[in-house]
């Protein structure tokens, strides 16, 4: 088991250190989301316990099965795959995603409340190191239930040969100006996934992976000064504005997580079908909306590496362009 490595994953908790690489942040400081390099590569070589491929897409209710595939149609080395859609569409992407898939990966799971869904697929021997999975959802807003685009989350635990993780995939409040909204159904959400259980599921995790459409914007400049920087490839830039890493510097959201470095272009809003930003009246300021974050309990003595943080511009026929993130874990050693 494992693409990354050769290492028997029912040991790999018997050779934990203490002390871990990214580590989840003392309670009550505020130092914000932290951003860290992408890792081209996986080289944890023997030292590999799990890679996990994660994908966030709002399909903005429509069904190309070209673009699905898209998704997944390369570099499959990964031991479990990921996958939260937001404004999905009737039809059954499960199944689409699940045929292109049947060659190396099977599906494990699934959530679904009304347009939000995430998927959980594993390589074909996975099933047996599955101890425990539980899933969740929590809606948050009024009325977007009645056009079938609830707001909300849903929520996947798993104990995976004893590497307990937590996958939130979720929908917030759109708009600009609603980021005290965004806030407070992050901490809604949080609050509220797998309490139904009674036991603390999100909170005894060695990983948390939130993804989805968060919806913060930036702020603070216009549409064309900001088209006008990403045409110059100086996004970068742009990092400044962005609502998300502001509010998390406050301490008000995902205070610990971790992020790779935003050097992909803003991921909203497009002309459907064309990598042209909104050509509508009202010329949207483009925004990284769709976001994959990370948090590692610092007692688990799991080091975990970003290998790739991408959005994936082929896709075209939504709105957003989907985003993608690889994710490696392995046990650290006495000489990290």
């Amino acid at each position: 088991m494992g693409n990354c490595s050769s290492l028997a994953l029912p040991t790999w908790r018997s050779q934990l250190q203490s002390n871990s690489l990214v580590s989840t942040i003392d309670e009550g400081t505020h130092d914000g989301i932290k951003t860290i390099p992408i890792q081209k590569a996986c080289e944890f070589t023997t030292n590999s316990v799990l890679c996990v491929c994660i994908i966030t897409w709002n399909m903005n209710g429509k069904m190309s099965v070209e673009d699905i595939t898209k998704l997944v149609r390369t570099n499959r080395k990964f031991d479990l795959l990921v996958v939260g859609l937001q404004e999905a569409p009737k039809c059954d992407v499960s199944q689409v995603l699940q045929e292109t898939m049947a060659d190396t990966h099977i599906l494990l799971g699934q959530k679904s409340m009304q347009s939000l869904q995430m998927l959980l697929f594993g390589s074909k021997s996975a099933a047996e190191y599955i101890r425990e999975m539980k899933v969740d959802k929590h809606a948050v807003g009024g009325f977007g239930g009645m056009i079938g685009r609830k707001k909300g989350a849903v929520a996947m635990y798993i104990n995976f040969s004893g590497i307990r993780m937590v996958f939130v995939s979720c929908h917030l409040a759109a708009h600009e100006y609603k980021v005290e909204k965004r806030n407070s159904e992050f901490q809604h959400i949080s609050r509220s996934l797998f309490s139904k259980y009674g036991k603390p599921y999100a909170q005894s995790a060695d990983i948390t992976v939130w993804l989805g459409d968060l919806n913060y914007r930036l702020e603070g400049i216009s549409s064309i000064p900001a088209r006008k920087m990403i045409e110059e490839n100086r996004q970068g830039k742009l990092r400044g504005k962005d609502q998300l890493l502001q509010e998390a510097e406050k301490g008000e959201v995902f205070n610990g997580y971790y992020e790779g470095t935003l050097s992909f272009k803003p991921t909203y809003k497009y002309d459907v079908g064309s990598s042209v930003y909104d050509t509508s009246h009202k010329i949207r300021v483009p925004s990284w909306t769709d976001r994959i974050l990370f948090k590692v309990d610092h007692s688990s003595g799991l080091d975990a590496v970003l290998s790739s943080y991408e959005s994936l511009d082929c896709v075209r026929s939504s709105d957003h362009k989907p985003v993608k993130a690889h994710l490696c874990l392995k046990v650290r050693s006495e000489d990290d």
